[in-house]
């Protein structure tokens, strides 16, 4: 069992491809993409995420979420990817491997959006199923862990056709849109049986 970083990646991320979608590191040149698509899908994403900052779609707020990414990457903190569909290279979501931990727990926290006209599309079960080996595999992580609000039935069913298993519930557990709200936890392990 390996206690400290045991990959290494050099400027960036490798793609992942999954099923009609492909998973790349974010870069400054996706801004404008990125910034139309989360202010279209801001209604819709509200309700399931923290509560953004009064410049969070601004170039210079987008600029340093890029650096963080980078410096989270290269301290094996994070693995943040941008979703797009393999059939016009279109940005239609996001996923992220954050609060990795080594040492005896080899575990990390999965989460992730998706643009609104993009949605129940099967598009995020694709991209949940093409980062598990990823996650598994070149980060060597045993588990990957995931939390949603009990009132999201279609995270929790995404997370339920993607192999996770309902481990708990935790109150107050994260402040979404500006609350402390209770949430269902999940954890997939490296040898638990593919879906």
């Amino acid at each position: 069992m390996a206690f400290f970083r045991t990959v290494s990646f050099s400027e960036q991320l490798p793609a992942v491809a999954g099923d009609g979608v492909v998973l790349r590191a974010p870069q400054n040149s996706d801004f404008s993409e990125w910034a139309a698509l989360r202010e279209a899908s801001r209604e819709f994403l509200t309700p399931w995420e923290p509560t953004w900052p009064a410049d969070d779609l601004t170039r210079a707020s987008f600029r340093r979420r890029i650096k963080r990414y980078f410096e989270d990457q290269r301290s094996d903190l994070a693995y943040p990817f941008f979703i797009f569909r393999k059939s016009d290279n279109g940005l239609i979501g996001g996923l992220t491997l954050s609060n990795i931990r080594r040492g005896c727990a080899q575990a990390g926290c999965l989460g992730y959006w998706m643009g609104a006209a993009h949605a129940r599309q099967g598009h995020m079960t694709a991209a949940v199923a093409a980062v598990l080996p990823f996650a598994f595999g070149a980060l060597r992580l045993h588990r990957v862990e995931a939390a949603c609000i009990p009132a999201n039935v279609a995270s929790i069913r995404l997370l339920e056709k993607t192999g996770f298993r309902r481990e708990g519930f935790a109150r107050q557990y994260l402040c979404i849109d500006g609350l402390w709200q209770d949430h269902l936890l999940f954890a997939r392990l490296r040898g638990d049986p593919h879906p």
